[in-house]
């Protein structure tokens, strides 16, 4: 056989094994992104859950997309015709959400649907969501959908962990947050309020008396410092690289990307796994300082460090369980926590009533001293005092409208 032949030979096992491998490929990819899913939605079915009808190989996307641009064109049409103007409408979900509102009304309050091949059930129903919450199961978690995607942010921590892992993480972080610890936290956060009046009263001062205040990323510095102190015994100037570097990770690792979980891609060095990976070795190395800096007092930092080292475990195991819990609490305590307060604040600015009642249970509970936790539960107008973050945020405003601040 001459050198051609094998030439062409060898052309032509390559051809076949590449025609094998393109079939087997998108033979998976078919199972994966519509016999799988149909599987599952066919259960649904046979229990009386419908929804709408998928389409291949994006499910109802192209449905969502659609709720969402008749949504805004009517919202625009609403608006050139001299109607809804500039009204704060507290019920969001026909303006986020449309495509709920759609298939609410299409197939009652409980339906499935999916995106990609991931099938959701969606339930409205108060009798079902309550028997969810109180579902005690480790056999019903979180979803598993991007959690490969989204390892960089949250890595093994309680936001993302199931079963056994979740139940001993939450037996770790739960207690931390009882409402006996968070009382005695309430100090340090009017501590970080009244600094953050402080600023703003100097502000005021320098404007004869009366400015205009974009609070919101005063609120997002007010909630890291709260969160840095109570929970990890660090001030706001050590911790905002953290919560910026956070910030900038999730970011980097928001964008849903099913063909990366299915195929592994997130394992190529591409720039955006490679900026993910630099981003997620920095906040290690930042918290792990903060971790060799703290000291013995007790807050959530010294809790996990306890757990940690009298686990059995290797050294690169407990410093991952640190710096995953770490990162979940910053996460999940920062962006939400300084959405609330300003949503807050605004609520209050739009019903001066409010605050009228704010105030004066301010100075009768308070008598001119700074809020703690005894006078925040005499409060009959502050039914949030569950959280004592929120009527802090009041009690900041009720301060404010006194030097004539607007919001």
């Amino acid at each position: 056989m001459d050198a051609a032949a094998v030439v062409a030979m060898a052309v032509k096992v390559l051809l076949s094994l590449s025609c094998v491998a393109a079939c087997g490929l998108a033979t998976y990819l078919y199972y994966m992104l519509w016999v799988a899913p149909r599987r599952v939605l066919a259960e649904f079915k046979r229990q009386g859950i419908g929804g709408p009808p998928p389409s291949f190989p994006y499910g109802n996307l192209a449905d969502l997309r659609e709720a969402v641009a008749a949504a805004k064109a009517a919202r625009a049409s609403t608006r050139r015709s001299g109607g809804g103007g500039r009204d704060i409408v507290h019920d969001y979900r026909p303006a986020v959400l449309p495509f709920y509102e759609k298939w609410r009304k299409e197939h009652g309050p409980i339906f499935t649907y999916s995106m990609g091949n991931v099938v959701f059930l969606h339930v409205s129903r108060p009798d079902v969501v309550r028997d969810i919450n109180l579902c005690v199961s480790l056999d019903l978690g979180k979803s598993s959908y991007l959690k490969a995607t989204h390892e960089p942010l949250f890595g093994g921590g309680i936001l993302k962990s199931n079963g056994e892992a979740w139940l001993h993480q939450r037996k770790i972080i739960a207690p931390e947050f009882f409402l006996d610890k968070v009382k005695g936290m309430v100090d340090l956060m009017v501590d970080s309020a009244q600094t953050l009046l402080r600023s703003w009263e100097e502000r005021v001062d320098k404007n004869d008396g009366i400015t205009d205040i974009k609070i919101d990323d005063d609120i997002r510095a007010y909630s890291a410092d709260v969160i840095s102190i109570t929970c990890f015994g660090s001030s706001y100037i050590k911790g905002k690289k953290i919560f910026s570097k956070i910030r900038e990770l999730q970011q980097a690792v928001s964008k849903p990307n099913v063909l990366a979980e299915m195929t592994g891609l997130r394992f190529f060095p591409t720039m955006r796994n490679k900026r993910a990976w630099e981003l997620q070795e920095q906040i290690r190395t930042l918290i792990l300082e903060i971790v060799k800096e703290s000291g013995e007092d007790r807050n959530l930092l010294s809790a996990i460090l306890h757990s940690a080292s009298s686990s059995k475990v290797a050294l690169n195991e407990a410093e991952n369980f640190i710096v995953d819990n770490c990162k979940s609490i910053y996460f999940a305590g920062y962006e939400s926590t300084a959405v609330t307060a300003a949503w807050c604040l605004m609520l209050l600015g739009l019903h001066p009533e409010w605050q009228d009642r704010v105030r004066e249970e301010v100075h009768e509970f308070c008598g001119g001293r700074p809020l703690d936790s005894q006078s925040l539960q005499k409060m009959k107008s502050v039914h949030l005092y569950s959280h004592p973050l929120y009527a802090v945020s009041q009690f900041c405003v009720s301060i404010l409208q006194e030097k004539n601040i607007r919001e």
